[in-house]
């Protein structure tokens, strides 16, 4: 809770050069402290004479879509400019983490690595940089990658094989968008903020923000109530004291009254706000809802707009449970994992699948007159529901394939099957790590209909999964009960034999079989189950790593996932979930591979 060190000039400095020549929405990461070492760097070298600056440093900004404007200001201020790539991103997943291998720095650091020199020359007449550009290679150690740097020992090394880039005019360096891509059709205009020639009309969303999830998620509802309920008492405490304290001294500040203790609330702007302005809180039993936590992991949730960080349009999407609908959730800018997709017909947080960007199939406006209009379409009396799909994209599909049958479900479902299309994601992998997904309509009607069909399809696992059944093939095993998993030995209740506390691979390359807990394991799991991923891990490791007993280390909390089994009434959840996915795997990977190919030009 430490204030960071104001540096207004240098700051002044990063908006006038950096920030201004970026066009992302989110700016805020231009002014991390290794951007403002570049631009000070900069700053001071001698107008006339030039000179030399080299940096090793954190290396996302090399393709981040937030640091254009640092790019672009690179090109603008030097004359050369060498970078050496040395990878070692630990925050990608799968087959991609993989390929960015070992980090230079080892466990010091989770970030990829760079060495940019940035040559100034006053002398120079180019308008722009010349840019030299090194990456490492895929697969290395860290002592493979340094025995790479120790042997080239200098730039200056006339066997290092520099490749020139050439940036288009997107200011993109490496990772190149493709220009295709902007001819497709966009699910939302978030620039203009016109529904006009777009997949869905302008109300659409990111994921719940909490900023203290410990503390607005859990496995137990009886638990989450009794931690709101505590952090709520501790803040209207605090509220009291300082109330109290006013009235012997008008002038006294609301900052002494903050208590930073973590095992009692989690502070955030909004309550050091509240706090100052007297406002006291209300715990609210309606607002404990389910909620879409991650992949295949649902969490009672808090939902009260006085303790989460963001809330966006949400309350829009879901207004209460008692109103029904459907989000597609894609991954949002600039993300590190590869895109995916995932629906859901609950309220879905930010991280559902990395800053997740949800697509609703309808919304709803309060119901401010007892008069409705001819056309609305009324659910419940507070609450008017409205297409998420646009008028726009209905009348150019039924114009396009002449096919007045179509319907707004129908080109919902059209989206989320495109987008499980692995031609479209990989041709477009650059875009979508940049900006929100552009989707065409294609040429013939039947693959609009097969994508269409097989988007329901997708839809009806990805929502159900908990009632499909085992894949059959899979074994489960227990040395501790006779007559299969139903059979009980005198040394467990039936709950507790289907407790888990962490499940496991037996050797990290054998995921064919999962050690459930010391009394079941499960074999013979298809390889290909875990070619469904979602969020950079598969649906199967998913659940291996959220069904897992967790501790917070800040606050205490104890999030045990045996609590939801027991307040559902099911003591094998758990273990049926585990099987379920498993067959979901198995379909969803068989349905993505019969999608119909297309060309994109």
């Amino acid at each position: 809770n430490a204030q960071n060190q104001k540096y207004k000039r240098l700051d002044a400095r990063i908006a006038a050069t950096y920030v201004k020549l970026t066009n992302a929405v989110n700016k805020n990461s231009l002014y991390d402290s290794y951007f403002k070492a570049f631009r000070w760097s900069a700053d001071r070298l001698d107008p006339v004479e030039g000179g030399i600056i080299c940096f090793v440093s954190n290396g996302a900004w090399l393709d981040g879509n937030s640091s254009v404007g640092f790019r672009k200001s690179l090109e603008e201020e030097f004359d050369s400019i060498y970078i050496f790539n040395l990878r070692g991103n630990a925050r990608t997943s799968g087959e991609l983490r993989q390929k960015e291998g070992g980090g230079v720095f080892g466990l010091g650091s989770r970030t990829p690595i760079a060495i940019t020199m940035l040559v100034k020359n006053p002398n120079s007449r180019l308008e722009k940089a010349k840019i030299y550009y090194l990456d490492i290679g895929n697969y290395l150690s860290r002592d493979e990658k340094l025995n790479i740097i120790k042997n080239h020992k200098s730039i200056g090394n006339t066997k290092i094989e520099w490749r020139k880039i050439n940036p288009n005019e997107h200011g993109d360096w490496i990772s190149e968008r493709n220009e295709a891509f902007q001819n497709y059709i966009q699910l939302v205009d978030k620039e203009i903020k016109t529904n006009d020639q777009t997949f869905f009309v302008q109300i659409t969303s990111n994921g719940i923000k909490t900023n203290r999830d410990a503390w607005a998620y859990n496995s137990s509802r009886q638990i989450l109530q009794l931690n709101v309920l505590k952090s709520i008492d501790f803040y209207n405490s605090k509220v009291f004291d300082f109330l109290n304290a006013k009235k012997l001294n008008p002038e006294c500040d609301s900052e002494h009254f903050i208590d930073f203790d973590s095992t009692k609330l989690s502070w955030d702007f909004a309550q050091k706000v509240d706090l100052s302005k007297g406002k006291t809180y209300k715990f609210k039993p309606n607002s404990i809802v389910r909620a879409s936590y991650r992949p295949y992991f649902k969490q009672w949730f808090y939902f009260d707009r006085n303790l989460i960080n963001r809330v966006y349009q949400i309350p829009k999407l879901f207004p209460t449970p008692n109103y029904n609908n459907l989000v597609i959730c894609v991954s949002g800018v600039g993300v590190t994992k590869d895109f995916s997709t995932i629906i859901t017909n609950i309220v879905p947080d930010l991280e559902l699948i990395g800053k997740s960007q949800c697509f609703p199939l309808y919304f709803y406006e309060e119901n401010t007159s007892a008069q409705k209009g001819l056309f609305d379409e009324k659910n419940g009396d507070d609450y008017i529901r409205r297409d998420g799909v646009s008028d726009f994209i209905l009348e150019r599909a039924q114009k396009q394939y002449n096919a007045k049958n179509i319907t707004k479900e129908d080109i919902f479902y059209y989206v989320y099957g495109f987008l499980h299309s692995p031609t479209y994601r990989e041709t477009f992998a650059n875009d979508l790590k940049k900006m929100l997904p552009r989707l065409p309509l294609v040429d013939d009607v039947k693959d609009f209909w097969a994508f269409s069909k097989a988007g329901r399809k997708l839809a009806d696992l990805h929502l159900n999964y908990e009632t499909i059944p085992p894949f059959e093939g899979v074994l489960v095993s227990s040395p501790s009960a006779d007559g299969g998993l139903r059979g009980m030995t005198d040394n467990f209740k039936e709950g507790d034999f289907y407790k888990v506390e962490k499940m496991r691979f037996p050797k990290k390359d054998q995921k064919d079989t999962i050690i459930y807990n010391s009394r079941i394991t499960i074999s013979n799991i298809p390889a290909e189950a875990y070619e469904y991923v979602v969020n950079g891990k598969s649906a199967i490791e998913w659940i291996m790593e959220r069904y897992q007993i967790s501790i917070h280390k800040d606050s205490g909390i104890k999030n045990d996932p045996n609590d939801w089994a027991d307040e559902v009434g099911n003591p094998r959840y758990i273990l049926d979930l585990l099987l379920s996915i498993i067959n979901v795997s198995v379909q969803s990977v068989e349905i993505v591979k019969g999608l119909p190919g297309v060309r994109f030009e």
